[in-house]
């Protein structure tokens, strides 16, 4: 993974404790727009943490497709690219 683990890390850890709160509220019968509120918090650190790997994956694999000259391997790549893209949108 060429992102920066030094973002992704602390954010991945970050959204894995709001994950367990969240599993805590339910649990404990809690305000429906609260934990709501929480898994909308957690849904925003997961979507940064995803554009911090795609924007890496650009800049490196799919850079490094484009200047490799593989017409091929370049199409493949964007094509996954484009396919994330494609479920992001939904």
């Amino acid at each position: 993974m060429k992102a920066d683990k030094e973002k992704v890390v602390p954010l991945l850890k970050t959204a894995r404790g709001q994950l367990d709160g969240i599993l805590k509220m339910v649990e404990e019968d809690r305000y429906c727009i609260d934990i709501s509120n929480q898994v909308l918090a957690t849904i925003s650190i997961l979507s940064k943490v995803n554009k911090e790997i795609i924007r890496a994956h650009l800049a490196g694999c799919v850079r490094d497709s484009l200047e490799s000259g593989s017409e091929t391997d370049a199409d493949a790549k964007l094509d996954e690219v484009m396919a994330v893209l494609d479920k992001m949108s939904r």
